[in-house]
């Protein structure tokens, strides 16, 4: 059969992973809105294209270009919506040429789940404007998937962490001494390795059931403070500060304090068992 070729939709950290991953495999177009990412893209073995989800009448000849899309592109830092997506569905539309597209959405839709441990039927509930871009986006990807024809699965991530990704591991956090809350305030979280996220994206691109949900999470169960805890001992650095909440509401960023806010266990049953992908760091203990 012929060779399927593939478009990177916001080609960051876990983009330039898949194209390591596939190098030589097919052909791979990655779509930048800035020129000087065209050459590290070419050298990573992607045909960059320059376009910009904020600027449709550039994306114009997406649409014929490839059989399977991976959507990385994050929605915009404000409103409600994402138009970025609905930029981006509307020329894949006009070409009609895409048969499976997997878009990397957030954890951040459920909102807080009061620690609860749950799977991808849960009702979505986002606390956040941002959350509500990310229901927004899986909105339109689900239908666009209904109306033509396209096999869509939907990644829901938490927290991506790795040595060699800017800002990606905790040990600049411990340095900067950011407090973390005291263990009857603490939330849980959830992660994955970001070269196990990139394997996810890949195996859904080929395995991913149509129009399904699954949670791109590895198997750890801890409380945020654990977390900054135990990347402390093995860094060899200080524990954080523990603080209250009612503390925590002054002294840290509303960003920072939001994440504190929304505690929830994911379950990884779909990615293992429909994607059939074995996890190389399977806990933050083995990936740190």
């Amino acid at each position: 059969m012929p060779v399927p070729s593939l478009l990177i939709v916001g080609c960051g950290d876990v983009g330039l992973r898949v194209l390591r991953l596939l190098r030589g495999r097919l052909p791979v177009f990655a779509l930048t809105s800035s020129p000087a990412r065209c050459d590290t893209l070419r050298a990573a073995g992607a045909v960059p294209l320059l376009g910009n989800l904020d600027d449709p009448v550039t994306l114009g000849r997406l649409g014929g270009l490839a059989d399977l899309v991976l959507h990385l592109a994050p929605p915009p830092a404000e409103g409600e919506g994402d138009p970025r997506t609905r930029a981006l569905l509307n020329a894949l539309a006009r070409g009609g040429r895409v048969r499976t597209l997997v878009y990397a959405s957030t954890s951040g839709v459920y909102g807080d789940a009061g620690g609860a441990r749950f799977d991808e039927t849960r009702a979505v509930a986002p606390a956040s404007a941002r959350g509500r871009r990310r229901v927004d986006a899986e909105a339109q990807v689900r239908a666009f998937g209904r109306r033509a024809g396209v096999r869509v699965s939907i990644l829901r991530i938490p927290g991506i962490y790795a040595r060699d990704r800017v800002g990606g591991h905790p040990r600049e956090r411990l340095l900067r001494g950011t407090p973390v809350l005291l263990p009857a305030d603490d939330v849980y979280t959830n992660h994955i390795h970001a070269d196990d996220l990139a394997r996810a994206c890949i195996a859904a691109l080929w395995r991913g059931l149509p129009q399904r949900v699954l949670h791109a999470s590895d198997d750890t169960e801890l409380r945020m403070g654990d977390y900054f805890d135990l990347a402390a001992d093995l860094a060899g650095l200080p524990r954080p500060p523990r603080i209250a909440r009612a503390q925590a509401r002054t002294e840290l960023p509303p960003m920072l304090l939001s994440f504190m806010s929304e505690s929830r266990r994911l379950v990884n049953d779909r990615l293992k068992r429909e994607l059939r992908l074995r996890l190389r760091y399977p806990t933050v203990r083995d990936g740190l």
